[in-house]
């Protein structure tokens, strides 16, 4: 796929899986007070492949936290399919986790006693789904990175590369229709960072939303739209013509 993948549009999908409507969210008191986010509103709707962009310290990892049900925000609403994710109880954001977010940590957070496939279909059988079933599920997903080779392999047997493809097909398990990716192909060489980007792709098209928090221009341009934050807050937002654009959006 072309550096302009971003022109693609995807199929017809309907509904918006994502809203954060005046979101706050505040660390610390006093004189320690950083408003991570300060109002922020966005909505990302089904299908649709949107990346977050800005400088360090813009609000970006901590819009994937409250999206992701890992955090609440200290006011304001952030829904995932409808569901107010500040209102669930720790219980039910990790249900929610479970059965509708996958999410690709910066730091991969592979689990160090469990296997690749084992780590890949852990969220499936702690949804009650069968350790045969999960474990099939898992090795197409890890078939989908290219790294189906590495199923009984543990994360220390891997190198940085093949843990992140690893964690990427841990978050595309299942029917997800949420999926957050924190700097994705932070690990890859730009040959792998082009192919887990076409999967991602191909994810939205299926009809499920998914955020990209990316420093990179070119991984960007994979993008519907490309969503830029500063001090916790939406600067501009823009259409995906070119990576070319993009640098120029973002200066």
């Amino acid at each position: 796929m072309s550096i302009e993948a971003g022109k693609h549009r995807p199929p017809e999908h309907t509904g918006q899986v994502l809203v954060l409507r005046d979101v706050v969210r505040v660390h610390g008191s006093g004189d320690a007070e950083v408003r991570a986010l300060d109002g922020l509103t966005i909505s990302i709707a089904a299908g649709e492949f949107v990346a977050v962009m800005g400088p360090s310290g813009s609000g970006k990892s901590t819009l994937l936290h409250l999206a992701g049900g890992l955090d609440t925000p200290t006011s304001g609403t952030v829904r995932v399919e409808g569901t107010d994710v500040g209102a669930l109880s720790v219980s039910g954001r990790a249900a929610l986790r479970r059965r509708h977010i996958g999410y690709v940590f910066q730091d991969f957070n592979l689990i160090p006693t469990l296997t690749a496939a084992e780590n890949v279909a852990l969220p499936r059988e702690l949804d009650g789904t069968g350790r045969k079933a999960a474990r099939t599920e898992a090795m197409a997903a890890l078939a989908e990175l290219e790294v189906q080779d590495l199923a009984d392999r543990f994360p220390d047997e891997m190198s940085g590369g093949q843990q992140q493809r690893t964690a990427i097909a841990r978050a595309i398990i299942g029917k997800r229709r949420l999926l957050l990716a924190d700097e994705p192909t932070g690990a890859l060489d730009s040959h792998t960072g082009e192919a887990v980007l076409e999967v991602l792709r191909g994810r939205a098209d299926a009809g499920s939303a998914v955020v990209l928090v990316t420093h990179d221009a070119r991984f960007a341009a994979w993008a519907d739209r490309v969503i830029f934050l500063r001090d916790g807050t939406v600067i501009d937002t823009a259409g995906v013509d070119s990576a070319e654009e993009l640098l120029a959006h973002s200066r």
